[in-house]
């Protein structure tokens, strides 16, 4: 209608753009949107927004809520020819800009008639999953709007969550038509981000060996024994592996102390301590260990260090979970070393007699640089026999360094809390490049992405793989035309599971 165009328009020409240009009235109805599907401006246009008010199909959404569609079809009961049904990946990605505009939104099918929908058809619609119904957006996108593939986006604010249209909802027409010009803003953060072209991926990313184990042995000790069964600490720092495996039964906990007796607990993949172990014994805990075995290989180092009479120097962050459980075999030998500034005032007790370790999910370059102080300070400073930093870190670490360079941003998949995945965003930032970390594709924010035409993706060894695809799909919405891949190197690395969980 016109008076959705003329909000939009307010909007567009707030922030400094032509109105005339990026905002056209198409009129309601499919008649008048097959019509104006055809007309000249929208079928050279880069990329196509549809934006207006719609009617609420889920008794959740009320007069002013915002609706971004993740797929525009018809009502299957319309006349032929019916326009296909059009998804569009880059939704999460435009809630998240919405949202900052201080809207409450939701995302799902919007649904598109012929006829307002009221009684029954409303019901019927209401079935189907639709969140909002329309008289325009299947055909505006659905029709022959210009090059396939191109970036489009469906937003709808919600003016009534009955009859659409009807007398009873002018004061709801007006909620809806207030909230039109965030709506505008927040899609010229999604025009801005429409330049992408060429997705690029490093490889090896997501699951390692270790994490791929420890999730493993959680799920088959929900098989072998049935829920509760009892993690301590997150099995693996990612919310979404916690999420899934909470679903299935899992409960996780901050320590043995919240266990009931006797139950069935797993240690998380990041290793505890022996006095863990033994709090765990003393509770009579049917215990199942999933310390990746690369980290068990650090504690057996830390307790021959300490058996030698060494002060152990743990390069490593405080209040992580490996090296708190790293710390607790030698708590009287072992110094934490955070940084250069530690590495330069640390203390031994001995000069001749020092040791090193190193948290297995550090960045390499920053490790390179703690050791260089200290073996100038500490020159009889003793080495592990094979390097501590896995190998799963060490590949993803080269990878995000050789995809960076070609690349005008970086988006690493990983949750906050996950060391090894905050490193390769410090690696891509090292090697020049604008780096982010999300927890998947809702995290990205369009302003990160604006003016980019090649975006490398990446994904630390604790976020599951379909992240990634959720990611590389919004990043097609959003003109992203080529994905490559690019291989750093290949692994093949497979741990045994603990006996207890071996079917």
């Amino acid at each position: 209608m016109r008076t959705e165009a003329a909000a939009l328009r307010r909007a567009v020409l707030a922030g400094g753009h032509d109105p005339a240009d990026a905002v056209l009235h198409t009129g309601a109805g499919r008649s008048r949107s097959e019509r104006a599907a055809g007309w000249a401006v929208v079928q050279d246009a880069g990329a196509l927004a549809v934006a207006g008010i719609g009617g609420g199909l889920d008794a959740a959404l009320n007069p002013g809520d915002v609706v971004v569609a993740t797929e525009v079809r018809a009502d299957p009961s319309v006349a032929e020819p019916r326009p296909a049904t059009i998804t569009l990946p880059a939704a999460a990605m435009v809630a998240s800009a919405l949202r900052r505009q201080g809207l409450t939104v939701r995302t799902g099918p919007v649904v598109s008639t012929e006829r307002l929908a009221h009684g029954p058809t409303r019901d019927r619609l209401a079935a189907t999953g639709a969140l909002t119904v329309d008289l325009e957006s299947a055909w505006l996108l659905g029709g022959s709007a210009g090059p396939a593939g191109r970036p489009a986006a469906c937003v709808r604010v919600v003016a009534d969550t009955g009859a659409l249209f009807q007398p009873g909802t002018l004061s709801q027409m007006r909620t809806a038509l207030a909230t039109l010009p965030a709506v505008a803003a927040g899609l010229h953060e999604w025009a801005a981000a429409t330049t992408v072209r060429r997705v690029v991926l490093a490889a090896p990313r997501s699951f390692c060996a270790g994490v791929e184990r420890a999730i493993l042995v959680v799920e088959r000790a929900l098989e072998l024994h049935g829920p509760p069964v009892y993690v301590r600490k997150q099995i693996v720092h990612n919310t979404h592996v916690v999420a899934d495996l909470s679903a299935r039964g899992a409960v996780f906990v901050d320590d043995v102390e919240d266990i009931p007796q006797g139950a069935v607990a797993v240690f998380s993949a990041h290793g505890v301590s022996p006095t863990v172990r033994s709090a765990a014994a003393a509770r009579e805990l049917s215990t199942i260990d999933a310390t990746c075995p690369l980290v068990t290989k650090v504690h057996a180092e830390a307790r021959r260090f300490s058996d030698h009479g060494d002060t152990i120097l743990l390069i490593g962050h405080a209040g992580h979970e490996e090296t708190d459980g790293v710390v607790g075999e030698a708590p009287g030998r072992i110094r934490l070393v955070q940084d250069v500034r530690d590495a330069e005032q640390v203390r031994v007790d001995d000069p001749r007699r020092v040791s090193y370790l190193v948290q297995t999910t550090l960045a390499v370059d920053d490790v390179t640089d703690i050791l260089t102080v200290l073996r100038d300070r500490f020159p009889d400073l003793a080495a592990p026999p094979s390097d501590d930093i896995c190998y799963a870190t060490t590949n993803r670490q080269r990878a995000v360094h050789e995809v960076a360079a070609a690349c005008d941003t970086m988006i690493v998949v990983g949750s906050a809390n996950s060391s090894n995945s905050r490193r390769l965003v410090e690696v891509a930032e090292r090697a020049g490049t604008p780096a982010r970390l999300v927890d998947g594709a809702a995290g990205i924010d369009l302003r990160w992405l604006a003016g980019a035409r090649t975006v490398g993706v990446s994904a630390g060894a604790s976020a599951p793989p379909a992240l990634v695809d959720e990611v590389v799909g919004a990043l097609s919405g959003l003109g992203a035309r080529t994905v490559e891949e690019h291989t750093a190197v290949r692994e093949d690395v497979r741990f045994m599971l603990p006996k207890e969980v071996r079917l």
